[in-house]
């Protein structure tokens, strides 16, 4: 199941849709780097080469490898 969250990059709100285990992931990935959800999905919008859910899926697969 899909949970979609609404956030600001580069000053414009956009949603991203993720599974649930993927953002309880991020969540984790944060704070770890002391960073909000928000921050650490801003740095992974910015290194991106694919849509903004994939990529935030990759990084979170090769954070955890």
């Amino acid at each position: 199941m899909l949970i979609k969250k609404s956030i600001t990059l580069k000053k414009h709100r956009t949603s991203l849709s993720l599974e649930i285990e993927f953002w309880k992931a991020l969540s984790k990935i944060a704070e770890k780097k002391n960073l909000s959800i928000e921050r650490l999905i801003s740095e992974i919008d910015i290194n991106r080469k694919s849509s903004l859910a994939s990529s935030t899926r990759v990084f979170i697969l090769k954070y955890f490898e």
